[in-house]
């Protein structure tokens, strides 16, 4: 059984009251533990297409589906409680909250599940020494680098055991280093504890990876191969 599965997804923004096609009959099926990554040029839809995949945003027509239960019609506190508990997010802009610790930061979603302080703080702690961010603990955003702030977003996105991360441009404000031990970072998570990553990059370093790749040109599906 698919994971998530699209079924003639189209969405069509309003730019001035002209109608603009973003994304045309998209139709796809995710298996759960893949590692896919959405490539592209620039406008081909690609950040639109993981927001109607996060249940960011909903489609103009078509459905979509996690497991059986068609989530894009969903009402928005429903929406909030789906994502929640089932996915993850990872941004290029990092989106952690200034005024939180990384610990805090990484905390937040659990706090919001009703998690006792206890146990959030164990689990906190434990993913960051995984991802070797544990002297990082009482620093707030401002205070650590690019990369390091990205290894929080990925503990934050990861540590309620998400079914799904989405990442849209997550090497895009790193080197080259810093990049290439993140993505092997996230690989690792996939393979050992079978969370589906869905990118949206052009990054080669990222495409590189990808166990899946779907090629969008112009809203549409113009590839979409197995490695």
């Amino acid at each position: 059984m698919s994971l998530i599965k699209t079924e003639n997804v189209d969405k069509i923004y309003q730019d001035n009251g002209v109608p603009v096609e973003a994304l045309k009959n998209i139709n796809l099926e995710i298996s759960e533990g893949e590692y896919m990554v959405i490539a592209g040029p620039s406008g081909s839809g690609k950040t639109t297409l993981l927001n109607l995949l996060g249940a960011l945003d909903k489609p103009s027509s078509g459905k979509i589906f996690f497991e059986n239960s068609d989530y894009s019609k969903l009402r928005r506190k429903e929406l909030s409680s789906f994502r929640l508990h089932n996915l993850g997010f990872i941004f290029q802009a990092y989106n952690l909250i200034p005024v939180l610790t990384a610990l805090e930061n990484i905390e937040f979603s659990m706090m919001l599940l009703g998690i006792p302080e206890k146990v959030r703080k164990e689990r906190a702690m434990k993913l960051m020494a995984e991802l070797e961010i544990d002297e990082l603990a009482n620093k707030r955003p401002n205070e650590m680098s690019g990369g390091q702030q990205q290894r929080v977003a990925v503990a934050r996105a990861i540590v309620n055991n998400p079914r799904i991360v989405l990442a849209d441009e997550p090497t895009a404000n790193l080197d080259s280093t810093t990049a290439k031990r993140l993505l092997d970072l996230m690989l690792k998570m996939n393979e050992q504890k079978n969370i589906t990553f869905i990118f949206s990059s052009h990054d080669d370093k990222v495409i590189e990876r990808a166990k899946r790749l779907i090629i969008l040109r112009d809203g549409q599906i113009q590839n979409d191969k197995t490695n």
